[in-house]
């Protein structure tokens, strides 16, 4: 596969979180956390950190990427329910020999617009 990426390129995808979403996760991380399980005085179901994060590690799939390194900054919970959506931005890419190096930045951001995480990954594209 050919991937022709170019530092500032942009990209963006969004997801919709369900309860369902949140039980599945909680049995196949194990992560039954009494917030994960039962709802808030609000009625509200937080989702999982890492599960949240998966809304980035879409945009790396979508151009073939292997992360090496991941940081991750939780600004503020979700809930079941909410929509997340990423903004990505390419900030290195680098050609080496059977690979590139690419580096990504990402914000991603509930429906009201409040920033929810951020973060950036290093890794690869086989070329």
């Amino acid at each position: 596969m050919k991937t022709k990426l170019e530092v500032g390129q942009k990209s963006s995808y969004e997801r919709t979180f369900s309860t369902k979403d949140v039980e599945l996760f909680a049995e196949l991380s194990g992560d039954k956390g009494v917030h994960h399980i039962k709802p808030d005085s609000q009625g509200r179901l937080m989702v999982h950190g890492l599960l949240t994060a998966t809304v980035p590690t879409k945009l790396g799939g979508d151009i073939n990427y292997i992360a090496r390194e991941m940081y991750l900054e939780f600004l503020r919970p979700v809930f079941a329910g909410d929509t997340v959506r990423v903004e990505g931005v390419v900030t290195r890419v680098e050609h080496e020999e059977g690979h590139f190096r690419v580096t990504l930045d990402f914000i991603c951001f509930n429906q009201l617009g409040k920033e929810v995480l951020r973060g950036n990954t290093r890794g690869i594209i086989r070329a």
